[in-house]
């Protein structure tokens, strides 16, 4: 065991022990220690409470890129707390040229605040990140597999969702989803991942091989969508986009206009998946 294997677990010991319950969600009731247990870090996380354990006492090495970046999020790390994890565990932080995942914990904090809408967190190869409960209830289990979360693979691979495309909106959203890909291509030239997701589109998929040759470059906008929910049946949305600048993560949300039968659905929506209200956000001098 080295001296950075185990500053590597005493931080995690650390950063774990800082965290607040209530912000990750969870009700705190009689809580013998401060902050989240480890395995409610490790479930967070996408991790065993085993290798959890091992990397906190030292005994596990050379943790993936992968799993400290679910780390840094379960943790709510800052983003140079985030690349201090990363160097603890001798793996090079994100860098320019290359995506980053990292989602920052003013931004978790936004996305669960905004309980009345559903709210999805995208990075720039539009793989999906985070969301809100109300997302979950509306577009279904977020995929486990990392491919079967992004969103251009899984669209030019045939795998339906609840989003339905009609007509002319199917062209729109192909060539704009392409063209925004093409567009991350060229800021994060050295992100392996997303050559190799468009190299693959490409080889696979006909349809994407002849945007692709269009050479169109654009961000993909926001659109009035149209949803076939298993419970509720058809309901139509306004769809926003909305960039995080520094990361360009892409927050993803879904509203209908007030009094409006789209939005009595996305009522009981909620009500069917049992998404608790909003927490008001305190106001200070209140």
């Amino acid at each position: 065991m080295t001296s950075d294997d185990r500053e590597l677990g005493r931080m995690l010991r650390v950063w774990r022990d800082r965290a607040d319950p209530v912000d990750a969600g969870i009700a705190t009731g009689q809580r013998r220690s401060p902050g989240l247990r480890r395995e409610e870090v490790a479930a967070a996380s996408g991790l065993s409470v085993d290798y959890l354990t091992r990397l906190e006492q030292g005994r596990a090495r050379h943790p993936s890129a992968q799993v400290l970046a679910a780390l840094a999020r379960s943790l709510r790390l800052s983003t140079p707390e985030r690349d201090h994890l990363f160097r603890l565990a001798d793996v090079a932080p994100p860098s320019t040229g290359v995506v980053d995942t990292h989602v920052t914990p003013g931004v978790q904090r936004m996305v669960e605040r905004m309980r009345d809408l559903p709210v999805g967190v995208f990075d720039a190869r539009w793989t999906f990140v985070m969301a809100n409960p109300l997302w979950e209830a509306l577009m279904g289990p977020v995929p486990v597999e990392p491919l079967h979360r992004n969103l251009p693979w899984r669209h030019f691979h045939g795998e339906g969702g609840r989003v339905v495309h009609v007509g002319a909106e199917v062209d729109a959203f192909e060539v704009g989803m392409v063209a925004d890909l093409r567009a991350a291509t060229s800021r994060y030239p050295r992100d392996r991942p997303l050559a190799e997701l468009v190299a693959g589109l490409r080889a696979e998929s006909p349809r994407f091989g002849e945007l692709w040759a269009r050479g169109d470059v654009s961000d993909h906008a926001a659109a009035r969508k149209t949803l076939l929910h298993p419970a509720v049946g058809e309901l139509t949305l306004d769809c926003d986009v909305l960039l995080v600048q520094g990361s360009e993560l892409r927050i993803v949300a879904y509203s209908a206009a007030a009094g409006s039968t789209d939005a009595e659905k996305l009522d009981l929506v909620r009500v069917l998946g049992a998404v608790p209200p909003a927490r008001p956000t305190p106001v200070a001098g209140g």
